[in-house]
């Protein structure tokens, strides 16, 4: 959950560019609506506003940029655009049950309030349905599915792990109210677990500067900062025995809102009925390979 807060930062909010994967026909439908779809002030048919919260900073799921370019949406209350993977989901969704987009920029923390109290309708902001969160807000079936991993340096002490053993002692972090730091490294054996970063920029920065040995967080985040940051390596232990233990919960991410919203619960679910895990990927894909500055890669 990225944020600006400083010039290393915004290089990881804006950086990054990985090819994107040839697209299925069904991929490429849902994607080239997502980027077509109209942006923060469309005419939509029941004159309706579909009020979107995130954090405007969570490259490759959202992230903040000056123009309008790739169909960025104009960030409420402000001169900025949000695009990224959250965006790309909303403007489909937005499209399809013919509402208007307007994305809001609020902190993390502030996410699930905001749709406690009506503030916003919605949130789409790389969120995992966990048990936890389920008892404050209702979320849609995933629309995305999110394999936990481990960054480290590579030329770290932890380089050469190929499982959860193999981190035994490290220094770790990771974002604060994430299944990353409450659920994934507490699982590290003799870990020394820092304070919480407060986003995924200053855990990243936190590792790239060398005042931890690792963090986790997922793979769409991980592969966007290894652009960031080429000098970090990517440990997956997906597949093993000696891997974090997580729920499908934790893994699967989901739009969330406030409790009793059947309606609009039913409307995003409808979209997202229509996609595959192959859909989501190959948006994906697009989201990481369009960032700011991947241009200048």
């Amino acid at each position: 959950m990225k944020k600006r807060i400083g010039s290393m930062i915004l290089a990881v909010v804006c950086a990054m560019s990985l090819a994107a994967c040839g697209s299925t026909p069904a991929a490429t439908a849902q994607t080239s609506a997502a980027s077509t779809a109209a942006g923060s002030s469309a005419t939509a048919k029941n004159g309706k506003t579909f009020k979107v919260a995130m954090e405007c900073g969570y490259a490759p799921y959202n992230w903040t940029q000056s123009t309008n370019a790739n169909g960025a949406v104009l960030i409420n209350g402000s001169s900025d655009y949000a695009y990224g993977y959250d965006v790309m989901m909303a403007k489909l969704i937005a499209q399809k049950l013919g509402y208007n987009l307007q994305i809001v920029k609020l902190d993390w923390d502030s996410l699930v309030p905001a749709v406690q109290s009506g503030t916003v309708d919605c949130v789409i902001a790389g969120q995992s349905i966990t048990a936890k969160r389920k008892q404050m807000v209702d979320f849609s079936t995933p629309y995305y599915y999110a394999s936990i991993v481990t960054l480290v340096k590579n030329d770290g002490k932890y380089a050469k792990a190929t499982g959860l053993s193999g981190l035994a002692g490290a220094t770790c972090t990771s974002q604060l109210g994430t299944v990353w730091y409450d659920g994934c490294l507490p699982q590290i054996k003799n870990a020394t677990v820092q304070p919480a970063q407060e986003s995924a920029p200053s855990m990243l920065v936190a590792l790239e500067s060398k005042r931890t040995d690792l963090v986790v967080t997922d793979i769409p985040t991980a592969k966007a900062a290894l652009v960031a940051y080429p000098d970090l390596k990517m440990l997956d232990f997906t597949g093993t025995k000696d891997n974090f233990k997580v729920s499908a919960e934790d893994i699967n991410i989901g739009a969330s809102v406030k409790k009793g919203n059947t309606e609009l619960l039913n409307g995003i679910n409808s979209v997202l009925s229509k996609m595959t895990k192959d859909d989501f990927n190959k948006m994906m894909d697009e989201a990481i390979s369009v960032q700011p500055l991947s241009k200048s890669k």
